[in-house]
């Protein structure tokens, strides 16, 4: 009786660390099975951190912050999800610029993104140890940003959102379809250095055609409808460049142009879109998706800044408000309409 006990006894243990052994090898099947099945690994998961600063708010910059993040969107980094934002704005103010770049140097950020020259200028100087790009920069070398625009070297690169063509061909077109204008009038902050980089090459094309650049100084927004009233009757047409402090201030330039029935060309194609008549340029999302693109590269490719090119906005198009002309007294002509390539979405009715 004892020996069939034992037996039993053995048996019996025998079949339970087979059963425990079985269970073991599911789990561990299971949980094997589980950790492929998820598909992904530690760099899918990863969260980003990007720090904007943006010198002021206006509808062009704000459209490039825009379209860089729609960019990063579209590669799967995507703002709330694995995304984090610390977007600072200095509100034009140059001790708010100072103090935004020198907090986001002291702060752990995957890339940093400076929106218009102020902005990037001072980033630049602060940022040191972490990939910086720059957009809405007229002129990079001028601005002291990068030495070199093919191998900028170092951790900053970025987009420029100017052409040389682009200026040029707009003066081109107001000397062709208004033989009228004998003096263009320009608004400046002569203290940003892309809008004196532009007024200068608006300044050398307008003198092919003998017509003189007249400047209306400004040093905030406040004085830009003052600018402006400065030039009626001095200048037979009015122009801006990519100047923030003049940008801001458009609306009053604008009410301007249309009480006193002032051709108003601009430098971009969001004041057309408010009201100015024309200008040769570009939609600025598009230049803040490029931006974004370089970021993508950056962060999941491992690029660095300082091997990646300086570019600029290539494809340029003439683009014109019909309702800005009625309200400015000019008469568009088919002639002027051929000029623009993407007629459906460049002639502005």
């Amino acid at each position: 009786m004892l020996k069939k006990k034992s037996l039993l006894t053995i048996v019996m243990s025998a079949l339970l660390v087979t059963a425990l052994a079985g269970c073991g090898s599911t789990d561990g099947k299971k949980t094997e099975a589980e950790g492929s099945g998820s598909g992904s690994s530690p760099a899918e998961n990863k969260t980003y951190k990007i720090a904007i600063s943006q010198i002021v708010e206006h509808p062009s910059l704000d459209a490039t912050r825009e379209g860089f993040l729609a960019a990063l969107k579209d590669a799967g980094i995507t703002e709330g999800s694995n995304l984090k934002v610390n977007y600072k704005n200095a509100q034009d103010d140059q001790t708010n610029n100072l103090s935004i770049a020198k907090t986001i140097a002291s702060e752990k950020d995957d890339l940093v993104l400076a929106i218009a020259t102020p902005s990037a200028q001072a980033i630049v100087k602060e940022v040191k140890d972490k990939p910086v790009l720059f957009a809405a920069v007229t002129d990079p070398l001028d601005a002291k940003l990068v030495s070199n625009l093919d191998k900028p070297g170092g951790n900053v690169s970025g987009v420029s959102d100017t052409n040389p063509a682009a200026v040029q061909k707009l003066m081109d077109f107001i000397a062709k379809h208004f033989p009228n204008v004998k003096s263009v009038g320009l608004v400046i902050n002569e203290g940003e250095p892309n809008a004196v980089v532009m007024s200068k090459n608006a300044e050398e094309a307008l003198s092919k055609h003998n017509i003189k650049l007249v400047k209306a100084a400004i040093t905030n927004t406040s004085e830009v409808k003052q600018a402006a009233q400065s030039l009626v009757g001095r200048a037979d047409a009015i122009f801006i460049t990519l100047d923030n402090r003049v940008v801001s201030g458009v609306d009053t330039i604008i009410q301007v142009a249309n009480e006193n029935h002032i051709p108003f060309f601009s430098s971009d194609r969001d004041t057309v879109e408010k009201g100015a008549f024309a200008t040769v340029g570009f939609k600025y999302y598009d230049h803040g998706y490029q931006v974004g693109q370089m970021a993508v590269d950056i962060l999941k490719n491992g690029k660095n800044p300082g091997d990646m090119k300086v570019t600029m906005q290539e494809k340029l198009d003439l683009i014109l408000n019909l309702k800005a002309a009625a309200a400015q007294g000019i008469t568009v002509t088919d002639e002027m309409k051929n000029e623009v390539q993407d007629k459906e979405n460049n002639i502005i009715q």
